[in-house]
């Protein structure tokens, strides 16, 4: 089967052979380097080297078995619909449901819910894998994400998260009592040079531009509620750049203390509002999603 995908900003930069063994986790790293060296990977229609490092807006295809690839199949999950038109499908996800099928998780994903629900009707920019996804939230952390439904749609949304256009505030409980009511994080984030699973802060001048702005909504004696727009997107940015200055999320084992007082499942991240331009109409639009109810009862509970 021939597999392709657009590399985003978020993607760029990296290696194409870790790129693809990060997007393909069903792929082993000596199954990719025989197609790198038979010439089965191409960028842009020309075949290219393991080294090969992706720049933003790169084609990538190349070919593997069927057996290789599970057929992803519509599945009847309730999902919590915002909005929905004949172009996007703005949904608030829950805390344990992973965006797309990767390795361990075929099933049960959004994608499997929008394919039950949109039909055929979802951007094919992404591959099969991803039907109709442009951007991803982690798997346990909660709120709004916005899927579209053709690839004109997708090509609009997409350049958008490019330009950092797209408004994106999140609500977290850190560790810790900020003293400043609000301020900023620019650290570049790099995937970790010891765990290839986690980011990490960039040294010496490595890794993509991230920022982060917060604010300070509510203090507690040992933990604070903040706010954090995000200026670029990066993974785990805010994850990340909260354990850099020493303040990680609640409930985050990854990056944070592997024991947690409260019985969480992952960290206590919500993603309560996304605003973009419309890719037909042209008008602005921004939609939130309410705090789920484990994080109403934390914050009730730390009060």
């Amino acid at each position: 089967m021939k597999e392709e995908f657009f590399v985003t900003e978020e993607l760029a930069g990296d290696r194409i052979d870790r790129l693809l063994a990060e997007q393909y986790e069903a792929l082993s790293r000596s199954f990719l380097q025989k197609l790198f060296k038979t010439g089965l990977v191409s960028v842009n229609g020309r075949a290219i080297k393991a080294s090969y490092k992706a720049s933003p807006g790169d084609l990538v295809e190349f070919t593997v078995p069927e057996a290789e690839t599970p057929e992803i199949v519509p599945e009847d999950i309730p999902l919590d619909i915002l909005y929905e038109d004949h172009d996007v499908i703005l949904v608030n996800k829950p805390k344990g449901m992973v965006v797309h099928p990767a390795a361990g998780h075929y099933s049960g994903t959004l994608v499997n819910a929008l394919m039950y629900h949109c039909k055929d009707d979802l951007s094919g920019i992404n591959g099969v894998m991803r039907p109709g996804i442009v951007h991803r939230i982690d798997m346990d952390t909660t709120g709004v994400i916005i899927a579209c439904k053709n690839d004109l749609a997708h090509a609009s949304i997409a350049e958008q998260l490019k330009e950092h256009t797209i408004t994106r505030r999140y609500e977290a409980i850190v560790c810790g009592v900020l003293k400043a009511d609000e301020g900023t994080v620019d650290a570049p984030i790099m995937r970790s040079p010891k765990d290839r699973k986690k980011m990490c802060v960039a040294v010496r001048g490595d890794g993509k531009r991230a920022v982060t702005h917060y604010r300070v909504l509510g203090r507690f004696r040992d933990y604070t509620h903040i706010e954090c727009r995000l200026e670029t997107g990066r993974t785990h940015q805010i994850r990340v750049h909260m354990a850099h200055i020493g303040h990680p999320l609640l409930g985050d084992a990854v990056y944070g203390p592997a024991k947690c007082p409260f019985r969480l499942q992952g960290q206590t991240l919500h993603a309560g509002v996304l605003g973009f331009v419309h890719p037909r109409t042209g008008k602005y639009m921004e939609f939130t999603a309410p705090r789920p109810q484990y994080f109403e009862d934390l914050l009730k509970t730390l009060r």
